[in-house]
């Protein structure tokens, strides 16, 4: 089983991979899920070392990077932000240059995506993007991923996202552009996804033949959809707007009953952690049509891949 070779050192917003690399990672991942549900085990990353920044909880980005670099021979060092020096002022950049010089790779899951692209380029071992308030490219990579391992082919499959136009909208619309799967966003007015990511993704979907949409009719975005994703509402360091967002996202929710202006047999996905009863209804995360906990294990399977990509060179 080969590892697949790809360009890039980093991976920060997703736009450094290509469609082939994309699904040569997707091949690779399928391997790895493969193998690891047959009790095969692989040494690729052995003796190698994952250095995890913190700065915001996490539950799936956690023990999927922990877990996935263990089941890979290697480890992983959890830094919570309150427990290295960033928190006390030392410079990101002369954090980066310390890390690069004990460790093979850095995660990070911060705030403000600038963070993410001053490590990456001060850092001389790859830098990996586990979330930040504009993109969470490896969240859509599995999410992807988990489309990819029941068609095999992304022709005319669309996917509709409802609810704010956040890190994960961004993220989804740069791999569904890239990989020429259709998606459509709805969102409320305000709340619809950066103008600077609809372009870049417009010129990736130029390419490779995808559809946009970005609007705030639930309806028109929701017709001929194959999946249906949804996310909170309130995201981590917006607690204070959660009344105000309750009220603006309130019809902009996936049921029973919207799942019947979808194409039929449509599924249903979500990043977690969900609030059941707002942004989707408890009896459509527990249903057959849910998917949801799927892209969550894919988290596992697809962050394998990435870092053996990125870490084997």
């Amino acid at each position: 089983m080969k590892i697949p070779k790809v360009k890039t050192k980093d991976i920060i917003d997703g736009t450094e991979l290509s469609a082939k690399e994309t699904l040569a990672l997707f091949e690779f991942t399928t391997e790895l899920k493969n193998d690891l549900r047959k009790g095969r085990k692989h040494e690729h990353l052995a003796k190698k070392s994952l250095a995890m920044i913190f700065e915001k909880n996490s539950t799936r980005t956690r023990v999927s990077f922990e877990a996935g670099i263990y089941q890979l021979g290697g480890q992983a060092i959890f830094l919570s932000g309150n427990d290295i020096q960033i928190s006390r002022g030392e410079p990101l950049s002369d954090t980066a240059k310390v890390l690069s010089r004990y460790v093979d790779g850095i995660m990070i899951r911060t705030d403000k995506h600038e963070k993410a692209i001053n490590l990456a380029k001060e850092s001389n071992v790859p830098v990996i993007n586990g979330l930040t308030d504009m993109y969470h490219p490896c969240q859509a990579l599995a999410d992807i991923f988990t489309i990819y391992e029941r068609q095999k082919s992304f022709k005319n499959i669309k996917l509709t996202y409802l609810g704010d136009g956040n890190n994960v909208a961004h993220s989804l619309l740069i791999i569904c552009s890239l990989l020429g799967v259709n998606i459509s966003i709805a969102s409320p007015k305000g709340y619809q996804p950066d103008s600077d990511v609809i372009a870049a993704a417009e010129k990736l979907a130029a390419s490779s033949g995808s559809d946009l949409l970005i609007t705030s009719d639930i309806t028109k975005a929701v017709k001929g959809a194959n999946y249906l994703y949804t996310d909170v509402w309130t995201s981590m360091g917006q607690e204070k707007e959660a009344v105000k967002r309750r009220k603006i996202f309130s019809s902009y929710r996936i049921t029973r009953e919207l799942l019947k202006k979808a194409s039929p047999g449509c599924l249903v996905m979500h990043c977690l952690p969900a609030h059941r009863g707002e942004e989707i209804d408890a009896d459509v995360i527990d249903s057959e049509r849910s998917i949801i906990f799927d892209q969550a294990e894919n988290r596992l399977h697809t962050q394998k891949a990435v870092m053996c990509a990125l870490m084997k060179k």
